[in-house]
Formats: C-alpha cells, structure tokens, sequence
C-alpha cells in the first residue's frame, strides 16, 4: 500500500498534516528525524513531507534533515519549517524575520503550478524566520508582504517547500495543495480505505499471534469493542474476552458491556467483578498520573490472574489507538512531549507477562469506527460516547472513593440523558460537522462551595460539564449547548444528586485543554 513519511520537528500540527494524508485515501507515519532509515524508507513509501516545529534553523541542536531523506530520490515537501530546514541543507539561506508572521496572511502565486493555481490566496502563518534567497535549482512560486519567498520548487528533484501551513483548516485551499503533492508529484494511489484498514489489522493479528491463542481486554469502549471485533475474526475460538467491572463505570454499564459482547460479536466472554480491588489500589491516591499507573498495573495483574484460569494464552488484545500513543509518547518514536499517560500504553508494568497485540494502534479515533462500520458492528455502538480506559478515576478529580463515584456516576446520567433527548449527542457518520457533541460527561471537581437549599446553609461539591465537538480527539472545540439545556441539567442535578450544590460548564477547547479534566 503506498504510503508518506512525515518527519516530525515537533510542529503542533504533525498529527493534522498526517489526518489530512489519510483523508485523502493515502496512509501516513510520524518519525522522529532520528529515526533509522530502514523504518522511514520502506518499499511503499512515495514521499516524505518535513513539518514545522519550533526551532530555528541555526540554533544550537536545532533538528535537520536526515542525510538518507535527501539521498533517497523521493519526492519531499517542507512545511513551516521544513521548508526553512530543506532551504538551509540545500545551500539556500534562511534569516530572522524582521516582521513575524503568526495567523491568517495573504500570498501571491504569479504562475500556475501543480502545486499551486496562479492568484491570491488566503493562508495559515506561523514562523518567526523567512528565506531571504532560494537554494540553487529553486523557483520561487509564491510571496507574500513579508515573505519575498513564501513557496519555492524544484521540480527537476520533486523537492517542494511552503512557508505556510496547507494542513490547516484556515488555509484556502490546503486539501488541494496537499492533494496535488500526493498525486501529481508522488503518483500516490489512494488505496487507504476501511476495507484496506480492516485487512490490514487482521493479517497483523494473524501474523502476531500466528497459532497461538489470545486474550482481549474489552471495556465496552468502541476501541476495545473493535479490536475484540476485529480479533475474532482473525483467531476464531482461539480468542478469549475478558471484561473486568473495575467500580470505575457509568451507570448500569457493567450489564450493558457483557450483553454487547455476547450478542455482536458471539465471543467467549470471561466477567470479573474487580471493583473492590481497584478502589482499594485507588485509596488515598489524587495525583492523575499515579491514578494512570495504578490502574494500568491492576488491568494487567486481573487479565494474568485470569490467564491461569484460561490456560495461559501468550497474547493480550488491546484497543490502544494512535492518540493514546502521541499524548503518552510512546513507542515508535515520536517527540511530543507527553500529555497524560495513558492506562494502556505509558501505565503498564514493566514485569507484563503478555506481548502485547494492538491491531488499531497506528488508527484515529473516526478511522476506528470505520473500521467498526466496515466489520458490520452496529451504529449505536460504533459512535456510542467515548470512555477512558481509567474510567470515572480520571473524571472523578482527587481522592476516590465509592460515595464520590456515585455522586459522579448519578450527575453523569443526568447530563447524557438530558442530551439525548434534546438531540445534541452525535451518534452516527452523518452528524459530521453538526453541533452535536462527539463527547460529553461530568467530572467531580474536588471543591466545596457554600450554598443555600431550603433556607439552609450548604457546603457541598461541584460538578463540572463537558461536551466538545471533534473528529480525531487531537482537537476539540466546546460544544455550544443551549442555554435552556444547561440550566434543566444543572436544575436537575443539584437538585436529584445528593452533596452537590454547584454546576459549571467547562468551555475551554483542546489546546489548550485536554478533552479530560485529568
């Protein structure tokens, strides 16, 4: 399958650049510039594109451009960057800007291009440095009021550079741009489809586990419901689910995850009830990343606890996918810098006694549920409401405990229900681009407030709502939820839920926030 190497200089938009790629019906990676050449230049590889990233090109240690990269003979793009880094390997030279351009700019293509149509163009600036003289071979194709060289080529080597960012939603026109690289330059073909994602994550199943047997860690979440889904297939009965109700779910969810998975994907399923165990491990801790790390080592001390009982099967399916891995900096070498670590990559012990088998791993979020879609898994699974692997722990902010879940647990009810009947939960495809929230839930914040019911003094607990629109869980926006369904929910919380007596909404968007309070 043809494919693009991304090599990330640390830019806040890698992950889009590598999205609006697989848009486009061509997978894409993310490698560290010091990644080996063996796992960048692989046979299916058509390009590589360089993306922005914070650094100068003449600062101390500042990340270059592998030797291999520019040896290869492949097609390149820089971006931002990129395009200042490709500039300064190639013999061209890159300055301090003397008016820095971060936001919406306006540039000028005299000539047509394949990558560029002739005109004014609307685009995304966000640099600090500008080329002041092209490297040797190179045209320029674009300016703008203070970028003399906004875009230059090399058609002859299929070398590109953009000081603008066409990844973009702000940038007119970036899909068509990066289309154009894709297809007119590389010759990609669009061969990244669901059914190629399905066929792709069986035989890495079938390779892993070859004959062996496996277990899957399911949670009733639409990642773990797709990775048991798509294990299934590839192993037959020689895959065991086992579902463990850790105290940490919503309201009536441990019934309703054991009866999905007996009646949609007709495996052999193994409950455990583990919650006592967890909220003991849990005890006295607050801190989010010891939550995580706790939680993590729980998970896999039941799952091995249960593989005795199953007779030791070697291999643990799980739903890890690429978001868990870029915000806890996990394998395969990326540079972000970790975010929260996540249960089931960055929080398992070291002393696992399984290999692990993670068939959505290199997957988004909406590439999962096409996924599930393509498998044939029922809609009100496939975009049922996203849940972390840690559960309420990382919902319920501080100590937890059993009386706090509760409380979090009846409040979160009330919020969802509220939603689905007014409408405003996004629950297929065709919702894309709506309002409807892609997630919402409530989250227990660890702070009293005085208050006053029944003539009475209060000093009770506050409930936090969320609810943002998204579609890969890299960046969110806030829900704009009306005003008259805010107050029924905070009306019916303070009110139906016990030792609360303030309700808030939470609108900040991803960045800066995290979709979770923890």
């Amino acid at each position: 399958m043809d494919s693009i190497g991304i090599l990330d200089f640390g830019s806040q938009y890698t992950q889009l650049i590598a999205r609006r790629i697989r848009e486009a019906g061509v997978f894409s990676e993310i490698f560290t510039p010091d990644a080996p050449a063996e796992q960048v230049l692989t046979p299916d590889r058509r390009g590589v594109i360089l993306s922005g990233g914070p650094a100068s090109v003449y600062d101390p240690g500042a990340p270059r451009i592998p030797a291999y990269v520019l040896e290869s003979g492949l097609p390149i793009l820089g971006i931002c960057y990129g395009m200042q880094a490709l500039t300064h390997a190639l013999g061209g030279r890159v300055a301090a800007s003397g008016h820095r351009e971060f936001g919406p700019a306006e540039i000028e293509v005299p000539h047509e291009h394949p990558l560029l149509a002739a005109g004014t163009r609307k685009v995304w600036m966000s640099h600090g440095d500008r080329i002041d003289q092209a490297p040797p071979g190179f045209e320029v194709l674009a300016h703008s009021p203070n970028s003399p060289i906004a875009a230059i080529g090399d058609s002859e080597h299929q070398r590109y550079g953009l000081l603008f960012h066409p990844e973009v939603a702000h940038t007119v026109g970036g899909e068509q741009i990066l289309a154009a690289f894709l297809f007119e330059v590389c010759r990609a073909r669009a061969e990244w489809t669901p059914q190629s994602m399905v066929a792709a994550a069986l035989a890495h199943i079938q390779l892993r586990v070859g004959s062996d047997r496996a277990l899957a860690a399911v949670s009733g979440g639409v990642d773990s419901l797709v990775a048991a889904a798509l294990a299934q297939r590839a192993l037959g009965d020689r895959l065991e689910c086992v579902f463990v109700n850790t105290g940490l779910l919503r309201y009536g969810e441990p019934d309703q995850v054991a009866e999905t998975l007996r009646g949609t994907i007709a495996a052999r399923l193994t409950a455990v009830d583990a919650s006592e165990a967890f909220l003991e491990a849990l005890s006295g801790i607050s801190d989010p990343e010891a939550k995580r790390r706790v939680i993590g080592e729980k998970f896999i001390r039941v799952f091995e606890d249960q593989a005795q009982r199953l007779g030791r099967p070697r291999y643990l399916v799980q739903g890890t996918i690429y978001p868990d891995v870029i915000e806890s900096s996990g394998a395969n070498g990326h540079g972000a810098e970790r975010i929260k670590t996540h249960h089931n990559v960055g929080g398992l012990p070291p002393d696992l006694d399984f290999e692990l088998v993670e068939p959505l791993r290199t997957l988004f979020k909406d590439e999962v549920r096409a996924v599930g879609e393509a498998l044939g898994l029922p809609e009100r699974l496939v975009w049922r409401q996203p849940f972390p692997g840690p559960g309420l722990a990382v919902r319920c902010l501080g100590a937890v405990t059993f009386a706090r879940l509760q409380t979090l647990r009846a409040a979160d009810q009330i919020f969802l229900e509220e939603l689905d009947a007014g409408g405003w939960l996004r629950t297929s495809q065709a919702d894309r681009g709506s309002q409807r929230a892609d997630q919402a839930f409530a989250v227990l914040l660890p702070v009293r407030t005085v208050g006053v019911m029944g003539d009475q003094r209060t000093y009770a607990e506050v409930v936090a709502l969320r609810a943002v629109t998204t579609g890969d869980y890299m960046t969110a926006d806030w829900a704009r939820l009306p005003a008259e369904l805010l107050a029924r929910v905070a009306n019916r919380i303070v009110n139906e839920v016990r030792n609360v007596n303030r309700v808030v909404y939470d609108i900040t968007s991803k960045p800066p926030a995290t979709i979770e309070w923890e």
